[in-house]
This record gives structure tokens, sequence and C-alpha cells, in this order.
């Protein structure tokens, strides 16, 4: 397993010094200023990995930029609309140009409109920090009595849409604004350019796409790019929908086993491949993690490790991101079946065989609280993760515990 942490660039208020101090093996990034659809220039990509490369007083950092988190895929190629042939030229000049630069595995995902939508981006948990959180009451909320989308109450059961109405008519005004907020700030670069209109807009170009046209559009876009990125040996990875499963009635085409068996059969190359993400992927009480590694393993080219506590059993449901080790995923199994993945590779002779992981998102605890660092991605609470799960992996691996 390589230990790997994502930053956002020279922003991000947790930086390369304190990934060192975390012992993180790589970092995972992307270029968030550049337009979607735009080709990523080398020059851009050489200072993305000179800035990670330098530790703050200007030394070296021995870190590298080792994965690609996102190059984003365009609306406009998930609906096959507008410029939508330009851009996929434009992602196979940006593979190439990662390529030459380096860089080997490449995440992206396919959710329509939104990258992940929570509710609450500071939940207060038991211990006293606090987690991202969706509530799908309030986001019921949000959706029939904020937003106003047409037919949006017949998309939740009826004791959902008035416990929403009930909900939404306790709120004050600034409550409202805090929870569109929360729910814009998972639009990608839009938390403070969004408006309601503008994810009207979004919501209207898709009113007529069946998840079966959105899985369509995925496969032609993947038929165009992976056999380029099987060319110049880099590694595709989708991230699954966040939470999985629909909303604002937008299609999702990546929420379950058999979504992803879907496209990793139509476009069957090594380079098309999974990011298993178990907090994702968790949110739903029918995705068997551990399972899953097993079964995809041999196409899972990069980890997302973390956990959530669901607050219910139907789908959609409730949740908020868990420590670690504490919710619904057992994460235990979850790495032995990436380690017993691992040894399967080294025995076959892959060089991909050390699979990237990053502790993904994580709870804001003590000095995190006042950090106030990108949502999901304080310092203390990664670090925690990190710690844990590089625990539970080392014994994994200890050779008294190898068969």
């Amino acid at each position: 397993m390589r230990q790997t942490w994502r930053w956002f660039g020279p922003n991000d208020l947790v930086g390369i010094d304190e990934m060192l101090q975390a012992g993180v093996q790589g970092a995972v990034s992307a270029l968030h200023h550049v337009p979607t659809g735009a080709v990523w220039a080398p020059s851009e990509i050489a200072r993305r990995q000179a800035e990670i490369g330098t530790r703050r007083n200007g030394s070296p950092s021995g870190i590298a930029w080792e994965v690609v988190e996102s190059l984003p895929v365009s609306e406009a190629i998930k609906k096959q609309s507008g410029p939508w042939r330009d851009h996929i030229a434009a992602y196979k000049e940006s593979m190439a140009n990662l390529a030459e630069a380096g860089l080997q595995v490449i995440c992206y995902n396919f959710m329509p409109v939104l990258d992940w939508t929570r509710t609450d981006l500071a939940y207060r948990v038991a211990h006293g920090g606090t987690a991202m959180r969706f509530d799908l009451i309030d986001f019921a909320a949000f959706d029939i009595h904020i937003l106003k989308r047409p037919g949006a109450a017949d998309s939740f059961p009826d004791d959902i849409a008035e416990k929403a109405a009930r909900r939404f008519a306790e709120m004050d005004a600034d409550a409202r604004d805090q929870l569109s907020r929360n729910v814009v700030f998972g639009l990608p670069g839009a938390a403070e350019n969004f408006s309601l209109d503008d994810v009207r807009t979004h919501l209207a170009e898709y009113a007529d796409m069946s998840a079966e046209q959105l899985r369509a559009n995925m496969i032609e876009f993947l038929a165009e790019v992976a056999p380029e990125a099987e060319r110049l040996g880099l590694r595709l990875c989708c991230h699954p929908d966040d939470p999985p499963f629909p909303l604002l009635g937008l299609p999702r085409v990546v929420s379950t086993e058999a979504d992803y068996r879907a496209f990793l059969d139509a476009v069957d190359l090594p380079a098309n491949g999974v990011t298993l993400c178990s907090g994702s992927l968790g949110a739903r009480p029918d995705n068997d993690l551990p399972g899953m590694m097993q079964r995809l393993g041999p196409r899972v080219h990069f980890l997302h490790m973390r956990n959530v506590i669901r607050e219910g059993e139907g789908i959609p449901v409730s949740f908020y991101e868990a420590e670690h080790l504490g919710g619904g995923t057992d994460m235990v199994a979850l790495a032995a079946a990436v380690v017993a993945e691992e040894k399967r590779r080294r025995d076959a002779g892959r060089a991909d065989a050390s699979i990237p992981m990053r502790p993904d998102h994580g709870q804001d605890i003590l000095d995190d609280l006042n950090r106030r660092a990108q949502p999901g991605y304080p310092a203390i609470g990664r670090l925690k993760g990190l710690a844990e799960l590089r625990g539970i992996f080392t014994a994994l691996e200890h050779p008294a515990f190898q068969a």
C-alpha cells in the first residue's frame, strides 16, 4: 500500500510540511484552477510538481505528485452536447502531458452536476469534534422548498417529505441560506459562484436523460480515452457517486458493484479501472466493500479508505462521516482484501503491485476545529485515520500473519 494524502494546492491550509510530519509517501492533487474541458499544459503540471516537491523553507520535500484527483470530465462530455468532442480531445492531450511528466494514476468521476453532496459540513459528533453529514430530511427540505425542483416531492417517501416540510418551516433565513451553501459546495469549483438558478439550469439540461443514456455516454467516453491511457501507461480509475443514490432527479451510474462491472466489461482494458472509495460506497447497505475489493481487485487502481455511520438501512439514507475504524465498513476485512490483492499482483510480476491509498476525509478534532481547512480534509483527523490504517496494514503484512 502506497500511503498518499490529498493536497489542494498552495492555498490549502494543510501543507506539504504537515504531510511530511504525517509520514505520507506521495501526494494526490489536481490543477483546480484550470477550467474543465481545457488542456492541462506541461508548464502547469510542472509547477504543481515543483510545489509538492518543496517545503515552506525552500528545501526539497521528497514527496512527489503520484495520483491525479481529479482530471475532471466536463458536463458536455457527460451529456454529449456542445463541444464534447473537443473536450475529449483535450482530455487525451492532458493525459499525454501527465504521462510525459511521469504520472500514472488518474482519478475521475462521472457524476452529473454534483461532485459530492452534504447538508452539514461541520456536524457535531459525540466527542466534540465535527464531521460532514448528509441528512435526508434536510436535503428533501432543500430540494422541495428551497430549490423548488419540479416534481421533487415525488422523489421522497411521503413521511420524509412531510418531515422536510416541518423542518423547513422551523428554519430561519440564515439556516436556509446555510443549507443551500452546504449543498452547493459540492458543485465543482462553485462554492462561491453558483446560484440556485445556476443549479436549476444544470438540472434542466439533464431532465430527459436516463441512467441508461448516461451509462452509454460514459462507455463511449471510456472507449475513446481508455485505449489512449493504455498506450501511455496510465491507469484511469472512476470514483463512485457520493452519495451512491440518485439526487435532484439526476441519474447515477457508479453506485454499486454492478455499475462498476458494466463499464469495466464494456471497455475491457487494464487501464480502465476503479477508485474504491469505502466511504462513498459504504453509504449503501447493499455494498459489500471487502467483497468488492476481492472481486474487482485486479482493476482497483486507487483506494479511498474512510467510514460512515448510516442512520438507517434504507436507500437513500442519512449518514455522517465516522472515525476511520468506527463506521459500518469492516476496515480490517477491507484491508485484508487489499493485502491479498497486492500479493497476487507481486506474484504475477505486476509493476502496480502497491496500490496508492489515501485516508479519505476525517473528522475535525483538536486544533483542526480552528484551522478551517477544506471541508472533510483536516490535518489531525486525517493523520489519526492514516495512523489507524497504517497500523492495520503493518499488522496484516507482518511475517507473523503471512501464510
